[in-house]
């Protein structure tokens, strides 16, 4: 299994911002959430196989991590393919201020990219093998081995995606709470959805 859960909150969350690559920290309810993110983990995976905790190297990401490690008792690696997308010249700005053509675009365009940003085919074409190799790690360790890895909206919507097969514009129906899991397992073909967007607080 592999436990995809998306970071506490940030301030430029709360105000509503596209936040990819910039890294802001936690906010004190991130942080607190983080928290609360650990303590679910642990009382949910006492009786499940080894846990490995990768995170995606963003300062919100590694902070977030860095409680459920506590929490898990495990230390807390980097995974660069968790990275949040890329914005470009849209990171940290509100999404009233994108043009009323772009934004169309984007909507209905997976090849579409922000200025000097990722598109939303090159997310998934990154987070697909991201996830499909964690499960496999996951995998090795058993029927009861476990993944947890802490990322961002983009990348879990990606994820599920992905497992489903669908197109990469259908992240435009997906909604990934701050603070959520979402759980993948191997299937027969491919990943599986179990949980989607578990709200911990």
């Amino acid at each position: 299994m592999i436990v995809l859960v998306r970071h506490g909150r940030t301030d430029a969350n709360r105000r509503g911002l596209l936040l990819g690559h910039a890294d802001p920290a936690l906010d004190d309810t991130g942080r607190e959430q983080a928290r609360a993110l650990g303590a679910a983990l642990a009382h949910d995976l006492a009786d499940r196989g080894p846990v490995r905790l990768v995170t995606s190297p963003l300062r919100r990401t590694a902070e977030t991590a860095a409680e459920i490690a506590a929490a898990l008792k495990v230390e807390a690696t980097p995974e660069p393919g968790l990275l949040e997308i890329d914005y470009g010249d849209w990171d940290e700005r509100p999404l009233a201020d994108i043009p009323a053509d772009a934004w169309r675009a984007w909507r209905g365009d997976p090849d579409f990219a922000a200025p000097g940003g990722e598109s939303l085919r090159a997310l998934q074409d990154r987070v697909g093998p991201c996830v499909e190799r964690l499960l496999a790690e996951a995998a090795q360790a058993g029927d009861r081995g476990v993944v947890v890895a802490v990322t961002h909206v983009s990348p879990i919507k990606a994820a599920v995606v992905a497992a489903l097969g669908g197109d990469p514009l259908l992240t435009w129906r997906l909604r990934v709470d701050v603070a959520s899991i979402t759980r993948l397992v191997s299937g027969p073909d491919g990943p599986v959805v179990v949980t989607f967007n578990e709200r911990v607080r």
